[in-house]
């Protein structure tokens, strides 16, 4: 996995690119690629690369051309059937002077054009600077796997892997985004193509953008659809999933350095695994962690799966410890994100670095399948709704959701405060609703006047509606997984495990989102993913071959830590250190009072905050070493 930055001054007697600039963007992306660093810079126009070398380690260096110069590619990401394409090249008169699946990117330009992106198989982001035309294009993967950042100003275009390279330049002044605010309080990440900063945008998965002096032009290459395949029976469907994921795990063993995967014991982790135990002719290297809290711990799980596929398996055991990396994870994220589960991503992507560069992740097998439990009580929700008239349901259980008092000691879909208030809604607004984490009350409790003015009018569903418009006249489960699929999985899932991972210099590759296994897996009609209450049904029959049934049929722990215990314990300091100082950042944002309140109950041990407090501590550390720091 690699780092990418480049320039664009726009206009014809624009100053020429700094090296200098280059150079100071591209060594903030020194953990994504420790190994080399090369820029290339034409009058106006400059890349930057920093790598880490994974495939053909003695060449493809970057940026790199085609023969004659006249277009050239910073590239992070890999490209799995770049063979075939290589040999297609070859056989149109394209000249290889690399290995490398980056050289086949700049000769399939030359032949296709932007048009390039549709057949590559693969994770990627990209720029390559057309020289002739005099014009950089831009390419993010299908699924968002790989992030891709850029400012425009109008006189200046800057783009890069990650914010703080953009941060780097001059250019840019990172003002806070009031609505992107509001968004990461609602779902605990920004979704995109908002970032946290009012003049940084990401592009969005599937898209592309040229840049030249006619201005920006941003193109979608790909979408999901969720239209069900007829006419094949349940064992079809099975086998075929078993087909497509042999072949698409195999596709991603492509590497000259080590190689393993993450391992759960979960069903997603554990299928890759028993797949590449099929493929490769020695152990897979694997990586699990656990805690000492059991109720969190999945460690026998995993040891039961790397028993059963006699792979090389190393464990750590994460402690209490979430304070001593607070400061490393705010760094690598750039943006405020909560997702407690970067603690573990973070964790073990350390421990697996110390035996692999590249590492297999089951990540993706929720969405495809139905595995989240919202998804079973979004579809009790709906046959509900179904059998009650709007007119007399949404008053109704709209005041008893109001007076029913909250069982934060449940799992959220569990209570009945949520199921009644959900009820009361519209299937769209009921989902968003599962998916909120600060309620409009809570926000109006805790927003300064300033921020409440700013923000008056703006709904945090506006990200979800339309990727719901998209999907009208789908099934209703189809309709909330292609959702998912759009904002959670790509701006929360995916950021966290390209952060987590690329902070340790380790490239994660997750083949249960190929994009032909995902178009395989959305063709399944919904009856056969969600059964009986259960989700992963077709999943779970295609893999009662190759995993044991104790593996297949445990129910779901997700990847998470005892948050709630340790904001009463280790956590605890930290957290009244940072949001009760006098000068805490928070405070030019929120009333305090709200946030005193919270953290009392939590105490008390009468509610639980934990996720709202997780998300005002990452926060709170956000603007203090990213706002504060640079003094605006």
């Amino acid at each position: 996995m690699c780092g990418i930055a480049g320039i664009y001054h726009f206009g014809a007697s624009s100053a020429p690119v700094e090296q200098r600039l280059l150079t100071a963007m591209a060594s903030s992306l020194i953990h994504r690629g420790p190994d080399e660093e090369g820029v290339y810079i034409d009058r106006n126009v400059g890349l930057a690369h920093r790598r880490l070398r994974i495939i053909d380690l003695s060449s493809g260096r970057q940026p790199l051309s085609n023969e004659d110069g006249t277009v050239w590619i910073s590239f992070n990401g890999e490209i799995y059937n770049y063979p075939g394409l290589r040999r297609s090249l070859e056989g149109k008169g394209h000249t290889f002077r690399t290995n490398t699946d980056t050289e086949a990117i700049v000769h399939l330009y030359e032949e296709y054009g932007e048009r390039c992106v549709e057949q590559l198989r693969g994770m990627f982001a990209f720029a390559i600077w057309d020289a002739t035309r005099r014009q950089l294009f831009l390419a993010r993967d299908r699924v968002g796997i790989k992030p891709l950042y850029y400012y425009h100003d109008g006189r200046t275009f800057l783009f890069a892997s990650e914010i703080k390279a953009l941060l780097a330049h001059p250019a840019v002044s990172p003002t806070i985004d009031p609505c992107a605010l509001d968004d990461y309080l609602t779902y605990l990440y920004v979704p995109g193509p908002k970032s946290i900063y009012q003049q940084i945008r990401k592009l969005q998965p599937g898209s592309t953008m040229t840049v030249s002096e006619a201005g920006c032009r941003e193109r979608i290459y790909w979408d999901l659809s969720f239209e069900p395949r007829r006419g094949l029976t349940e064992a079809d469907y099975a086998q075929g999933l078993v087909e497509k994921l042999r072949e698409t795990v195999a596709v991603h063993l492509a590497s000259d350095m080590p190689l393993g995967a993450f391992l759960s014991g979960g069903l997603d982790s554990s299928a890759v695994v028993g797949m590449m135990a099929g493929l490769i002719d020695q152990p897979v290297i694997t990586s699990s962690i656990g805690f000492r809290e059991a109720g969190f711990d999945e460690l026998p799980y995993a040891r039961a799966v790397a028993g059963r596929f006699q792979t090389r398996a190393h464990e750590k055991i994460i402690e209490a410890s979430a304070a001593k990396i607070l400061d490393p994870l705010t760094w690598h994220f750039d943006e405020p994100f909560a997702d407690s589960s970067m603690i573990p991503t973070y964790y073990v992507s350390q421990a697996a670095r110390e035996h692999v560069t590249v590492c297999l992740s089951g990540d993706g097998g929720d969405e495809n399948f139905a595995g989240y439990r919202r998804y079973r009580f979004d579809r009790m929700e709906n046959r509900l709704r179904a059998v009650m008239p709007g007119a007399i349901r949404e008053p109704l259980f709209g005041l008893l959701g109001r007076l029913c008092p909250k069982a934060d000691w449940l799992p959220r879909p569990f209570r009945a405060k949520t199921l009644l208030t959900n009820l009361s809604l519209s299937p769209e607004r009921g989902f968003f609703h599962t998916m909120s984490w600060f309620t409009p009350q809570m926000k109006r409790a805790l927003y300064g006047e300033t921020l409440r003015k700013t923000l008056d009018g703006y709904d945090a569903f506006s990200v979800m509606q339309p990727h719901f418009d998209r999907t009208r006249g789908w099934d209703p489960l189809s309709r909330i997984q292609y959702v998912d699929i759009k904002t959670y999985l790509v701006d929360d899932i995916l950021t966290k495990v390209d952060r987590a991972s690329m902070a340790h210099a380790l490239e994660v590759r997750v083949p249960l989102l190929d994009h032909e296994f995902m178009e395989y897996a959305a063709a399944i009609p919904a009856s056969l993913k969600l059964r009986r209450g259960r989700g992963k049904h077709i999943f779970k029959q295609a893999l009662r071959g190759l995993l044991p049934p104790d593996v297949i049929d445990r129910p779901k722990m997700g990847f998470s830590i005892p948050l709630a215990e340790w904001f009463r314990g280790e956590l605890k300091p930290t957290f009244e250190q940072s949001l009760f100082a006098p000068d805490a950042f928070v405070n030019g944002l929120f009333n305090p009072e709200p946030i005193r309140h919270w953290w009392a109950q939590h105490q008390r041990g009468t509610r639980d905050y934990s996720y709202h407090l997780w998300a005002l501590l990452m926060l709170e550390r956000w603007g203090k070493a990213f706002i504060d720091r640079a003094g605006r």
